[in-house]
């Protein structure tokens, strides 16, 4: 009965996988070696199987690598590629230096401050993803609050340019993605036992040695788990570099959106996506041998 018990346990979360995962990459993979053509759906071979086993895998012979080595070709898409992983490759530092001072002030607080901190950290998830990134055209723009509020001060003489540039993007995704930092970094510094630092300060160590030599290295997991958590959504991040960024920020999701949509060339775009989905798995497997590592830790 036991051993039954967690077949079911282990089978739900797998079965999830598959339908929701598994399945959906077989398609777009199966997508990525056709031929684009101009019917409905916009690509061939297509599956039939009311013509029999024999033609559905009768298909599999027009399969081919096309499209992958189109993409080795083009500069356009290792550009853009690259372009991704720099881009959110900084976002991470910048997200992790905004997000460490604020998980470790909500550490240090008192307790019964602590849930009203965590609300605040959580409460831009009760409005719209797309609603919050728009509400940054209005500030970021020309004539937008922060170009006012400086021109005010009088800091400026003249608006600055800061909306469609990569600054913009920087600025929309710090703050989307700042929750997913702080969070992870929070629940591991809560956890901190402050006799540790005492006991490293009657040892001779000052309070900045002490955060050093003790803090740091006991949230590393938390700080890792934030890194991931930012890292692996901005480098497919579509919208905000779409409503925030110019014409010259290169990302792959604006790539993979003008295929799908724009060129209609769905087997580019899904050849776009299975490499995107093969570079995302690397800090995927990382992340996931790290959570193992820290639940191993823990026990």
């Amino acid at each position: 009965m036991f051993n039954f018990r967690r077949l079911i346990l282990i089978l739900v979360p797998y079965g999830w996988l598959f339908l929701l995962f598994l399945v959906p990459f077989g398609i777009v993979l199966k997508i990525s070696l056709s031929d684009a053509a101009l019917s409905i759906p916009p690509y061939t071979p297509k599956f039939d199987l009311s013509a029999g086993w024999s033609a559905f895998w009768a298909a599999f012979s027009d399969f081919d690598f096309e499209n992958f080595i189109w993409l080795t070709e083009d500069n356009l898409y290792w550009k853009a590629y690259l372009s991704s992983v720099w881009i959110a490759l900084v976002s991470v530092i910048l997200t992790l230096l905004v997000g460490y001072p604020i998980a470790y002030g909500m550490s240090r607080v008192s307790e019964e401050w602590r849930p009203t901190l965590l609300m605040l950290v959580i409460l831009p998830f009760w409005t719209s993803f797309l609603i919050r990134v728009y509400a940054w055209i209005g500030i970021l723009g020309s004539q937008g609050y922060l170009n006012q509020l400086l021109l005010w001060i009088g800091l400026i003489d003249e608006p600055l340019v800061i909306l469609n540039t990569n600054l913009a993007v920087y600025i929309g995704i710090v703050y989307t993605y700042l929750p997913f930092m702080v969070l992870p970094i929070y629940a591991t510094l809560e956890k901190l036992d402050n006799d540790l630092l005492e006991a490293a300060e009657d040892l001779g160590c000052s309070r900045f040695q002490a955060f050093w030599l003790v803090t740091i290295p006991l949230s590393k997991p938390g700080i890792i788990a934030g890194c991931f958590l930012v890292f692996i959504p901005v480098v497919g991040e579509f919208v905000i570099p779409s409503l925030l960024g110019g014409s010259k920020t290169l990302m792959i999701g604006k790539v993979l959106w003008d295929e799908f949509f724009s060129n209609r060339d769905w087997p580019v775009a899904s050849a776009v996506a299975v490499v995107l989905l093969l570079i995302l798995i690397i800090p995927i497997i990382l992340f996931q041998r790290q959570q193992q590592k820290q639940q191993e830790a823990e026990r």
